[in-house]
């Protein structure tokens, strides 16, 4: 019996096999081919192929030896200043095996450093140029500082469209023998918003109670709610306000949803509710200063009857 986990299982192992970076992988082959490379940053959502694009490039230059010539960190476990100034100036300082002149240090979520931690990190960039290069990897490059963007180049990975995400799928299905329906592919994209990662734990999910994938089996394993039970929510809300705040709670308890849930799924469908232009620019302003409010610790059920009373519109 099969105990892998799928997104390791399906983790493209050549640069031929990742999805949806194409000018990315085309610019980062070129440097294997040189066997050179100058520190880099990559920034991007989570799930779109980051981290896996680090260990082909250290695959390709070290071969066999890349273990020993790639360290990996997590910057968001290990993120205070001793870190950078042990573990990683003692494995920079030193030259690699093979005859490559540098060794690799990938920094996974580099924007949980602190920034004590990012002014060592710009110290051992420098200094250890020659035996060593750096890639780091930030959903936010605007939390990282000024010296060590300079010092980078910067590649801003995008989520996967619709396209990447389908070929994802019938590669999974056709392997694990799963029958998928035809509108799977779109529902997991809007779900998933181009996360790859995302889509294959909730496709293993899926396998484990069913082949036979369905839009229902999906929707029960995400807990979330169907697009048309928010629709019909929302058209309520225009006509009956109590009728749309029962249905509301239904909907919450049935998916076990939060708060901060139920609003990103009712912004999305305002845009498919008859009415004009000016009214859902007006919810959707609604929407994000209620969501707001939730962040700072409101509660939820008030808020979210707050937003619904706004959708009375006469």
């Amino acid at each position: 019996m099969d105990h892998a986990i799928w997104t390791e299982k399906y983790r493209p192992k050549n640069f031929k096999d990742v999805k949806g970076q194409k000018e990315i992988v085309e610019r980062l082959e070129a440097f294997v081919k040189q066997k050179n490379m100058p520190h880099l940053l990559f920034a991007g959502p989570a799930g779109v192929g980051k981290t896996t694009l680090s260990l082909i490039m250290s695959k390709n230059l070290f071969g066999d030896d890349y273990e020993r010539n790639f360290l990996e960190l997590n910057a968001s476990d290990e993120r205070g200043i001793d870190v950078i100034r042990h573990k990683v100036k003692d494995f920079a300082r030193t030259k690699s095996i093979r005859d490559i002149p540098f060794k690799v240090v990938y920094l996974d979520e580099c924007d949980s450093l602190t920034k004590e931690a990012q002014q060592a990190l710009r110290r051992t960039m420098e200094q250890n140029s020659q035996t060593c290069r750096f890639i780091l990897s930030c959903n936010y490059s605007s939390k990282i500082i000024d010296p060590i963007l300079s010092r980078c180049t910067v590649f801003r990975f995008k989520p996967l469209d619709e396209k990447g995400i389908t070929e994802i799928i019938e590669n999974i299905a056709k392997n694990e023998k799963l029958k998928i329906d035809k509108n799977i592919p779109s529902i997991l994209n809007s779900i998933c918003t181009g996360d790859v990662r995302k889509v294959e734990n909730i496709l293993q999910s899926c396998a484990a109670i069913s082949k036979d994938i369905n839009e229902d089996l999906v929707y029960q394993i995400v807990s979330v709610a169907q697009p048309r039970e928010i629709h019909e929510l929302l058209t309520l809300a225009l006509k009956a306000f109590i009728k749309a705040r029962d249905k509301l709670f239904d909907v919450m308890l049935k998916h076990g949803l939060s708060g901060t849930d139920v609003i990103k799924q009712i912004q999305k469908e305002i845009w498919n509710l008859p009415i004009k232009d000016e009214d859902k620019i007006k919810l959707i302003d609604k929407c994000g200063d209620i969501e707001f409010r939730m962040v700072e610790g409101s509660d939820e059920f008030i808020q979210l009857e707050c937003l619904l009373a706004n959708f009375n519109l006469k």
